[in-house]
């Protein structure tokens, strides 16, 4: 049978993986890895000799094609980033979405990703939460999430670099106002594992003078509905963001009103 398996790998620990993602990995054709490099230490550790060809953001979209034919002609494939589930935040949501268009089975294990014992281990809300992984670069869209991130009443978890987690911190005092409860985890599953919770402030101020080493995750609490202020700064912000996508300023000024309770007027005086 046609069929390609996803592995999720340790984020850290090379204890968390289990038994049965070993003897896939062992048994598969090729091992498609985002870096080869890293992949081996695993792999090498777990006695795993299987071909291991790179299969990353920046090549897969000329080698997807070829290993679709590769899979239908019989060859299985296995597929694991540097670590946690690939797809979350990692390559393979194209290969998985090419394989489903050619009704070729994905089968995907359970294991290892950073953001749900990052989730649990907060003391947040866990019953219902947003995953916004890495947010964009462009500025216009990553304020856009960010101020769905204010409004949110779900916990919302967020995945960072260590370079850049200050830049973040401010971006969400900016938006969530200092107040607003969170909780930083770093280097999960490692020997160095850290939770830095508490609110905004109190977390920029811990994090200003250190060095940040490790993979960031990031659980911000959602707000109680009747708690919602609404900060017209950025309700500007989204106006100007909706009129420049092609909104007419009454048609903008009509939905953010709805969304905000105000009434048309105080966001038609914004502009």
């Amino acid at each position: 049978m046609n069929k390609i398996y996803i592995i999720p790998t340790p984020i850290g620990n090379l204890e968390d993986i289990t038994f049965r993602a070993i003897t896939t990995l062992k048994n598969v054709d090729c091992i498609l890895a985002e870096d080869t490099r890293k992949s081996k230490k695993l792999l090498n550790h777990y006695n795993i000799s299987t071909k291991i060809i790179s299969y990353h953001q920046h090549n897969e979209h000329q080698k997807l094609m070829k290993i679709i034919e590769n899979i239908k002609s019989g060859i299985n494939y296995a597929i694991i980033s540097d670590a946690g589930t690939p797809s979350i935040s990692d390559p393979g949501f194209l290969l998985v979405r090419e394989c489903v268009k050619n009704d070729i089975l994905v089968e995907t294990l359970p294991g290892p990703t950073a953001l749900i014992p990052a989730l649990v281990n907060s003391g947040l809300a866990s019953d219902r939460f947003v995953f916004e992984g890495f947010l964009p670069k462009k500025k216009i869209d990553r304020e856009r999430i960010l101020l769905e991130i204010s409004k949110n009443e779900k916990t919302t978890i967020l995945y960072e670099s260590p370079k850049r987690l200050i830049k973040l911190l401010k971006e969400l005092l900016e938006f969530c106002g200092g107040d607003r409860e969170i909780m930083v985890a770093r280097e999960l599953t490692k020997k160095f594992e850290e939770h830095v919770g508490n609110n905004i402030n109190n977390v920029i101020e811990f994090f200003k003078d250190k060095e940040i080493i490790g993979e960031i995750t990031i659980v911000i609490k959602g707000i109680k509905k009747r708690d919602f202020n609404p900060n017209k700064s950025i309700i500007k912000k989204d106006l100007n963001y909706l009129i420049d996508a092609g909104l007419s300023l009454s048609a903008a000024s009509k939905y953010l009103a709805k969304k905000n309770g105000l009434k048309k007027s105080e966001v038609y005086n914004l502009i």
